[in-house]
């Protein structure tokens, strides 16, 4: 099979997918050649449209084939709300979980000095900008409890107190009909520290 260079460089070009390996490559090459070479075509095809026609909404920085995603040139969003994600898939995450009708800004990552991540490789130059228009009442951070992601946060949060926006911070701790037995150490203090009022 190595003397196929076509075949090996299909498998090479799998394996950038996250969790994809030399295995599940091998697997995917040959199911898609052996079994479905239409899904194969259609998957090419729709691939190559999509690295051709999507880029980031010059508003909310999140994927899109527009300008300005549907989300954001939707007169019915709440305009005065914005929510502070990291990645366009936690957009996905709370438009199909919560009824959230506000405004989105996609990080597209978290402050990470050591990764060379400033307040300018994310975007957070433009979040201060438009917190500066005066429209934003409320920012709602919706970053990840990492270290990283906690960093930001507070970042951010300085950023609002200084244009008089109030910040909120999403909830985070024990999922809801968890066991507390099997929750992380973790999880259980932050959730532990954060209880409110019932």
């Amino acid at each position: 099979m190595q003397s196929e260079p076509v075949l090996h460089n299909l498998m090479q070009a799998l394996r950038c997918l996250p969790g994809v390996g030399q295995k599940s490559a091998q697997r995917m090459t040959l199911h898609l050649l052996e079994r479905d070479r239409q899904g194969a075509f259609k998957l090419a095809q729709s691939l190559a449209e999509a690295v051709d026609k999507i880029g980031n909404c010059k508003t909310c920085q999140t994927l899109s084939s527009s300008e300005v995603c549907g989300l954001c040139s939707d007169p019915q969003r709440e305009q005065q709300l914005l929510c502070v994600v990291e990645t366009p898939a936690d957009v996905m995450a709370i438009e199909s979980a919560t009824s959230f009708k506000g405004m989105y800004f996609v990080l597209n990552g978290r402050l990470s000095p050591l990764d060379g991540l400033g307040p300018a490789e994310i975007g957070l130059d433009q979040l201060a900008e438009r917190i500066k228009q005066g429209v934003i009442q409320e920012i709602i951070l919706a970053t990840n409890p990492t270290i990283e992601g906690e960093a930001t946060a507070h970042y951010i949060s300085e950023m609002a107190k200084k244009h008089n926006v109030i910040a909120t911070r999403i909830a985070h701790g024990v999922p809801f009909g968890g066991e507390l037995e099997y929750i992380d150490s973790g999880t259980l203090s932050h959730a532990f520290n954060g209880r409110s009022e019932v």
